[in-house]
């Protein structure tokens, strides 16, 4: 009779070891779906993208006829100077023309089609395989693509990295603490100033330097560090701060206020759901209701927009660091542009496309960790 009572409980047990074994391998195979799909899809999206950057960087191909141009008046100037090839009969001459032309062409393979190029470009740029650049050298005379960025990347992240980092805790908190005073003198200052984020970085950027620079002398028109660079650790340090302070005060202004405002209104469509009101009945303090029932919810789009932030240090500023002369990214890819130097454009932005790729996929993770509402792959 003991065996017959336990013979329904151990069915039970089995029964729930099965139903829990299913589950947990749909759950795997849902996973498995959903992030095999993900990656194809963003894996065509960096191709079709990174695509297009090789068709406008070389402007469908013209930037290959400014090339030859380039090759043909070299080759001819280089010519013109030899006293034999001047005794020589004009048939020869231009012989020796073209076959130089031709040998320097085939050299930087500009004797194949352009559309066979153009995928020769994409399929090198999609491995990583970042080549050489056609116009600009490292500071050590290096002309690989990855040496050129590598050696530009910190002066980037520097200048970046410290400015928005600054720009989004700021605005954060500040942020929130105005949508707990709606309405407040400093919530309207807030509001008065935000149109003043229309104007660009490098737009007050140019102001900070006529005043600080110019007029008043008390700051260095650009660099990164003073001329020649101090020797001791310490003295580096400080020139460096000295230097990043006008381009990241540029960077905070043109950009605070808005971004204030931005996360103010943010928080304040959260502040007034219902379950926050009931909070505030229960006699909750403020900041245990901004911990758990207004910033938790805000988590995902918190962490989205700092991960998409910290890509964006990537690409740098173009002008601001032009105007700066600060030695970065965006004024490699400044210079680029202005040569027609299609590795490097290329390099920068397949790079930055994988990154964006990558900080995308990982977020739908991230989402899940954060947001017990969230299912990956499950809506």
């Amino acid at each position: 009779m003991s065996q017959e009572a336990l013979t329904p409980g151990a069915d039970f047990e089995a029964t729930m070891a099965e139903s829990s074994r299913k589950a947990r391998s749909q759950t795997f195979l849902r996973l498995f779906r959903y992030t095999s799909l993900r990656l194809v899809a963003l894996f065509f999206t960096v191709v079709a993208g990174v695509y297009v950057t090789v068709l406008v960087a070389n402007m469908g191909g013209y930037v290959d006829e400014i090339r030859k141009g380039q090759i043909r008046e070299q080759v001819v100037l280089a010519t013109t100077t030899d006293i034999v090839f001047q005794q020589l009969p004009e048939a020869e001459k231009l012989e020796i023309i073209n076959s130089r032309v031709a040998n320097a062409e085939a050299r930087f393979g500009l004797d194949q089609p352009f559309a066979v190029r153009s995928f020769r470009y994409l399929i090198n740029a999609l491995t990583l395989n970042l080549g050489f650049s056609e116009a600009l050298v490292s500071d050590s005379g290096s002309r690989a693509v990855s040496n050129i960025i590598l050696e530009r990347l910190p002066s980037t992240l520097v200048l970046f990295g410290t400015a928005n980092l600054l720009l989004f805790f700021i605005s954060l908190f500040v942020g929130l603490s105005l949508s707990r005073r709606y309405g407040s003198f400093m919530d309207k200052v807030i509001l008065t100033l935000a149109p003043s984020s229309a104007a660009p970085g490098w737009f007050y950027g140019i102001f900070l330097i006529l005043i600080f620079a110019g007029l008043l002398g008390v700051l260095p028109f650009g660099g990164m560090v003073g001329a020649p660079p101090p020797d001791t650790t310490v003295g580096y340090a400080l020139s460096l701060m000295r230097h990043m302070i006008l381009p990241v005060s540029a960077t905070l202004l043109s950009a605070i206020f808005i971004t204030i405002y931005d996360w103010r209104t943010f928080f304040l469509i959260y502040a007034s759901e219902d379950y926050v009101e009931m909070a505030k009945a229960k006699g909750l303090p403020d900041r245990m209701i901004e911990r758990r029932y207004v910033l938790r919810p805000t988590l995902p789009n918190i962490i989205t927009r700092f991960a998409l932030l910290l890509i964006t240090l990537w690409v740098g500023a173009i002008i601001l660091e032009t105007v700066f002369n600060w030695p970065g990214i965006g004024q490699l890819y400044f210079q680029a542009i202005g040569a027609y130097d299609t590795p490097v454009i290329i390099a920068n932005t397949v790079v930055y496309a994988y990154l964006l790729s990558l900080t995308v996929f990982l977020l739908d993770f991230i989402y899940a960790l954060v947001d017990p509402r969230v299912r990956v792959g499950g809506g």
